[in-house]
This record gives C-alpha cells, sequence and structure tokens, in this order.
C-alpha cells in the first residue's frame, strides 16, 4: 500500500489491505494498522488502514477504533466513524459519535448513519445517549441534528423524544420540523397519529411538514395501473430548483444538469414507440410545493412530472449537502411510492441525492441505471500529478472534498447497478480503467455509451429569429431586448466589437474567473472583443459564486467592468440563452459586431451541453482539450481544444476562434458545427438510446424477480 503508485490507484488496491486483514487478522495486524494509521507523513495509506481494521472482528481492532474517534486529525476520525459502521455497536464509541453529530457537517453525517445501521442492535443504549445529549444543548441548529438523528432509532424512547419536541411550542422551528418528519417516517401510534393531525391543522410552514407527515403515515401504497403498457422511470438532481421552464438555470448549482433532465423527460415520453409512459424529475424545494406535487405523481396519465424532495432549510452548495442525507431519502422514498410502479431509477452523479435514492431503490426493489463520469477521479489524478495532492496532505484535502467516500460511491454503483451509461471521450476504454478501475472489455452488456443532446429545434429557432431580425424595420423579441440594454451600456468606442460569450454557474469548476482573468490580461484580445458572462445570481450569490465575483472583481473591479468591455448578466432562462448565442453570431446592429465566439473555461468538461448549443447556433467554439468536448469539437474546423487552465493558451485560443469566424472559412465552420449536433446531439437521439437501455433494464429486472420467485418456491 505504501509503495503503490499514484493516489487513485492506492485508493482502488486499499481493498487489497482489507482483504488480507480480514483473512488474517490477529493482534499483529492490528499493531501494524494501528500504526499506519499514526503515520502522518502518509495519510492516504492510514486511511487505507482504518478501514482495513474494520474487517478485523476482535476487541483490540475496537479498541483502536474507539481511540480514533478522539483523533486530533479530522480525518482519522471521519473515516473511524465511517468504519464504525460495519461493526458490532460498540458501547464506549457511542459518545464520540455524538460528539460528532454535533459538529455537524460531513463527519455528523457519517457518524449519524453509524449510530441508525446500530439501531436495530443497540436501540435503547443509543436513545438514551441522545436523551441525554439533547438535555444540554440549547443551540437550535445541534438540537435539530440530535432530533434527527433519534427518529432513526426505532423504539419508545426515541417516539416520545420525537412528540415532545413536535408538541413543544417553545422549540425551534428547525427541531420540531424534523421532529415531525421523524414522526412520519416510523410505524404510527394512537398518540403521534393525533399529534401529526392537529399540526397539520395550520396554515404555516410547520403545518406543511405535519402535512407531509400525515400523508407518509396514512397513504396507502399506490397499485399498480393494470392498462399501463410504457415504463416509469425516475430521474433526479437534488442541488437545482428545476421547474418546467428552466426559468433558473445558471443560478446556484442549477446548471446543465437541469436542463438536460427537462428535455429529455420530455423526449422520453414523446417517443414514437411510447416505451416511456412516464417520467418523474426530482428536485429540490420546500414542503408546500412537494404537497403540490403528490396529485400528479399518483394519477394514472402518460406525461412528465415533477416532484419535489423538500428540504427545511436554505439550498446550499452540493459539496455541503451531506447532512441533508435523511431527509433527501425521505422524500424520495414518498415520491417513489406516491408514484406507484416505478420500473427503474437513473442516477448521475456521486452526491448525497445518489447516496439516497441507491438506499431508497434497494428498500422498494428498483432497479438503477447510473452515468459514470470520473469525478472525483479526474480532479484527482490532476492535482496527483501537479504535485498538489500527496500522501502528506491527502487527508486534509479529504475533509474538504470527501474523496475517499465519493471514490467508493461510484466504485459501489459501478458495481451494483443493473446497466451503466458512460459518456462518450477519447479512448474510453483507457479512460474509464485508469481513473475509474472500469473494465468495460469485461461486460460490454453492462454498458452503454451515450452522448447529450439538446432541442435543436429551439435552438434552431432562435438561430432563424436572430439572423432575420432588422432593428429598423421589426420590434426585436423580449431576450433580445434585454441583452440590448445591456450591450447599450457599453462605451460607444466599444459597440463595434463581437462579443466572447461564456453561460454557466459561477462555480470554480467552470473556471469564469480563469476567462475573465485570461481575456483581461491579454490587451490585444481585450481590444478584439467584448465578453459576455451568462450565470450566476449576482444580487443575493451563493458562497460559490461570491467566490467567483471576487475573484473576477480582483481582476476587473466590477465599477469598470462594463467601461471595459466586461458584460456580467447573471443567470437566464434557456430560451433566452438561445436567442443570445444566436445573436452573438450575427451581431446586433450598432451594439455588437457579428462573428463572436463561445468559450467554455471549464477545468473539467464531462460532456458540455451548453456548448452544443452555441455549436447549433453556429458558433465557433473554445473548449476544454480533456473530456466529451474532444469528441465533437474538430481543432481549428468548427472550435479549437485548449488546457483551460493555462490562461495564456486561453486568450491565444479565443483570438485564434475570433480569426476563425471572421475569415473565409468562417461560413463553412458554422455549417460543421450545426451540422455536427443535427447528426447526432440531438435531445432525441439520446431519448432514443435511453429508451432501448431503460427497456432492457426493466425486462432483466422483471425475469431475475420471476427465477427468484420460483427458486424460492422450489426451496
Amino acid at each position: 500500500m505504501r509503495l503503490f503508485p499514484g493516489i487513485l490507484g492506492c485508493i482502488r488496491f486499499a481493498d487489497e489491505l482489507t482483504l488480507s486483514a480480514g483473512r488474517d487478522g490477529g493482534s499483529r495486524a492490528v499493531r501494524l494498522l494501528h500504526a499506519a494509521t499514526l503515520d502522518r507523513s502518509d495519510q492516504l495509506t492510514g486511511i487505507a488502514a482504518i478501514h482495513a481494521l474494520a474487517k478485523i472482528f476482535d476487541d483490540s481492532a475496537d479498541d483502536v477504533l474507539v481511540s480514533l474517534l478522539e483523533s486530533d486529525a479530522p480525518y482519522l476520525r471521519e473515516h473511524a466513524a465511517w468504519a464504525f459502521g460495519g461493526r458490532l455497536p460498540r458501547p464506549d464509541a457511542i459518545g464520540a459519535l455524538i460528539t460528532m453529530i454535533l459538529g455537524g457537517g460531513f463527519a455528523g453525517m457519517l457518524a449519524q448513519r453509524t449510530v441508525e445501521q446500530w439501531g436495530s442492535s443497540a436501540p435503547v443504549q443509543l436513545a438514551l445517549a441522545l436523551e441525554s445529549a439533547l438535555m444540554g444543548i440549547s443551540d437550535p441548529a445541534v438540537r435539530a441534528r440530535l432530533v434527527e438523528t433519534a427518529g432513526l432509532v426505532p423504539g419508545q424512547i426515541p417516539n416520545r423524544l420525537l412528540c415532545r419536541a413536535a408538541a413543544n411550542s417553545d422549540e425551534a422551528g428547525d427541531v420540531r420540523v424534523v421532529a415531525i418528519a421523524a414522526l412520519g417516517d416510523r410505524p404510527s401510534n394512537a398518540h403521534s397519529l393525533q399529534l401529526v393531525t392537529e399540526l397539520a391543522d395550520g396554515s404555516d410552514a410547520l403545518a406543511d411538514v405535519a402535512r407531509l407527515a400525515l400523508y407518509d403515515l396514512t397513504a396507502l401504497p399506490a397499485q399498480p395501473d393494470p392498462w399501463r403498457s410504457g415504463l416509469t422511470v425516475a430521474q433526479l438532481f437534488l442541488h437545482a430548483n428545476i421547474d418546467r421552464n428552466l426559468s433558473q438555470v445558471g443560478s446556484g448549482d442549477t446548471g446543465g444538469i437541469a436542463t438536460l433532465l427537462v428535455r429529455l423527460g420530455d423526449a422520453l415520453v414523446a417517443e414514437p414507440e411510447r416505451v416511456i409512459d412516464r417520467v418523474l424529475t426530482l428536485s429540490r424545494g420546500n414542503s408546500a410545493r412537494a404537497l403540490g406535487d403528490l396529485p400528479a405523481l399518483q394519477s394514472p396519465l402518460p406525461g412528465h412530472e415533477f416532484a419535489t424532495v423538500p428540504f427545511f432549510t436554505d439550498p446550499v452548495a452540493a459539496s455541503d449537502a451531506w447532512p441533508r442525507r435523511v431527509a433527501t431519502q425521505r422524500g424520495i422514498r414518498r415520491v417513489l411510492r406516491a408514484a406507484g410502479q416505478v420500473d427503474l431509477i437513473h442516477l448521475r452523479m456521486a452526491d448525497v441525492g445518489t447516496l439516497a435514492a441507491t438506499t431508497v431503490a434497494h428498500q422498494l426493489d428498483i432497479p438503477v441505471v447510473f452515468t459514470v463520469a470520473p469525478d472525483p477521479h479526474a480532479a484527482i489524478a490532476g492535482l496527483d500529478d501537479s504535485g498538489a495532492l500527496t500522501r502528506e496532505n491527502f487527508g486534509a484535502a479529504d475533509t474538504r472534498e470527501h474523496f475517499w467516500f465519493r471514490v467508493r460511491l461510484v466504485q459501489r454503483l459501478a458495481a451494483d447497478a443493473a446497466h451503466l451509461v458512460l459518456f462518450p471521450r477519447p479512448d474510453l476504454n483507457t479512460a474509464m480503467s485508469t481513473l475509474v478501475g472500469l473494465d468495460i472489455a469485461a461486460r460490454p452488456e453492462r454498458h452503454s455509451v451515450v452522448g447529450e443532446g439538446i432541442d435543436l429545434a429551439a435552438i434552431t429557432a432562435a438561430r432563424l429569429s436572430a439572423a432575420a431580425l432588422d432593428l429598423s424595420i421589426a420590434t426585436p423579441p423580449v431576450a433580445l431586448s434585454e441583452l440590448d440594454s445591456l450591450l447599450s451600456a457599453l462605451p460607444e468606442n466599444r459597440r463595434h466589437l463581437p462579443l466572447a460569450i461564456t453561460v454557466g454557474r459561477l462555480h470554480q469548476v467552470k473556471g469564469i474567473a480563469t476567462l475573465v482573468a485570461a481575456w483581461a490580461g491579454d490587451a490585444d484580445l481585450r481590444a478584439r472583443c467584448n465578453l459576455l458572462v451568462v450565470g450566476g445570481a449576482l444580487q443575493h450569490p451563493s458562497a460559490d459564486e461570491r467566490q467567483q465575483l471576487d475573484a473576477i472583481d480582483d481582476v476587473v473591479p466590477r465599477a469598470q467592468s462594463v467601461a471595459s468591455g466586461l458584460l456580467l448578466a447573471g443567470h437566464r432562462s434557456n430560451s433566452t440563452v438561445a436567442l443570445w448565442l444566436a445573436a452573438v453570431r450575427f451581431g446586433r446592429p450598432g451594439l455588437a459586431a457579428p462573428n463572436g465566439v463561445y468559450v467554455c473555461a471549464s477545468v473539467k468538461e464531462e460532456f458540455g451541453l451548453a456548448l452544443l448549443e452555441a455549436m447549433g447556433c453556429g458558433l465557433v467554439v473554445v473548449a476544454p482539450a480533456g473530456g466529451g468536448p474532444a469528441t465533437y469539437v474538430e481543432h481549428g474546423v468548427t472550435g479549437y481544444l485548449v488546457n483551460t487552465t493555462n490562461r495564456a493558451a486561453l486568450a491565444e485560443a479565443v483570438s485564434s476562434a475570433l480569426d476563425l469566424t471572421a475569415s473565409s472559412h468562417g461560413a463553412q465552420a458554422a455549417d460543421r458545427a450545426i451540422q455536427t449536433v443535427a447528426s447526432t446531439f440531438t435531445i432525441q437521439a439520446m431519448a432514443s438510446t435511453l429508451s432501448t437501455v431503460y427497456q432492457d433494464v426493466a425486462a432483466a429486472h422483471i425475469v431475475a424477480n420471476d427465477d427468484l420467485r420460483v427458486e424460492l418456491a422450489r426451496s
């Protein structure tokens, strides 16, 4: 383990250490592994040693793990709490686990998960410890975490605790909310049912939570519709507020995945063969919205329905959402139960939504289709190659980024899912083997390579509208009027320039601050074009958005940005973005010259929907050299592939793109880009491929269940 090359490979090789420890065990193995955990110069091996200790079932291994729960190193505490989840309850570990729950965050989620796994074996000890801890706590957020954890432990003691918290009007709202939600998720008795019923008879947000809990307690299982011939497919992305009109795209974490799920759901139910009858798209929201979604979910009518997983606090970034595991799990389970027969669920991210959904899918016997992407694998490999991530500092990085947990989550899903979907990328087999450890050739029937797609009709309409509009004889659409208003703020001497446009979330991975720095730092490029940034909630930015806005301000202060040619437009609807992309190509008379370009400066881009939309408008693009874009951007023909982390190279690529689109080859490049998208990357083509995958998965699941029933009958 200490000698194994590469951090990614070492994480995978840790399985060998775990197997060896489980096979050989003994006090000597415990001593060796304990010593490894204390070696701060090789934190990677230390983490592997913790998980190996978890497979040695004797008291000495327990003693070491208990001591690690109280280590001064956060990464050791986290992994010890995780490792304990696979062991029998240890009374002297309960206090340390509760202390971690008090602290919250990712570590608190891991500790809470272990307490939940221990609940059936030591319910009384856990309940008494939680009740005791609660007595000395006044902070509402901390009390809420303890009450939520109590809701995961069976028995009468937690029941009484939950009822007291739910009924106490002096208790903080956050605490009452989690208590009520927990009561809805437990076997009911006369007292808890009456309490929830009374709380539901109100008009505030607490009553909405109680009405959801009452639904959970009283709703009968939905019966499959005997007349239904097509499948019901669920898909989710919980770090976005997804609506049918895509009004929030580009704000917070609501990026291209939100657009994809809406367009894909519509396309799946519109397939001529009607393989898919219903698509359920799950995203975040509040309890009132979740309640409002339930009637449509229970309807047998075909179509694309939107469902809400309710959260009780303000939205947080995906990296900070792990503590919402319990609420996520309950919300997903409610939606799938309300919908009746759900034939499969398609998961795409190594995040809390996927973690929760896999648990629910297992409980409800729903097969999973999983889109495998090398995330966080590519980030780990890049940091390893650059020397920024080492064995000596891995623990601190892992505490921030949860690398080990996310890699293991992808590994588990890749092994357990009924089918895997892969993004096209250069040398796919080698990349997936090197980064993810996935041998596609070993079982090709389990894998499908599926490119993402865009709504070509909407892009074509936007292109034709922008190309045909003459400001002297026509009133522009509202979206173009908004663009004109932005452009009119530019100084007169910059209104003859074309635009370089980028569209995306204001997040470090999207590289927008890097693009601004590359543009501002190259005087020739700055003199050739204005830069239009579309994305982000500018008035009320999230923490990630604020970090990026501050980085941009460091390069081009906000007060000077428009005069310099930098326009920050904030997030816009998908239909508005389509018109703006087309306008960048054809220009806006008196405000922006034609022959603008599109720039994607992402550190990594698994595929790139906004890139495809830009190409569908005929724009020459600049894109990351790695990942999906390299499979459809022809370097020097329809765009330029570049190392987007290199500012000088990025600026040079934007200049080359401007040269190409303004040259005699510009029209040919536009036609080639449009044809590339139209021939391969439409949402209809994606839906057609996935329909076949879904049909095969559902059919195989039915056969497997029939075989199991026959086998059980024989035995």
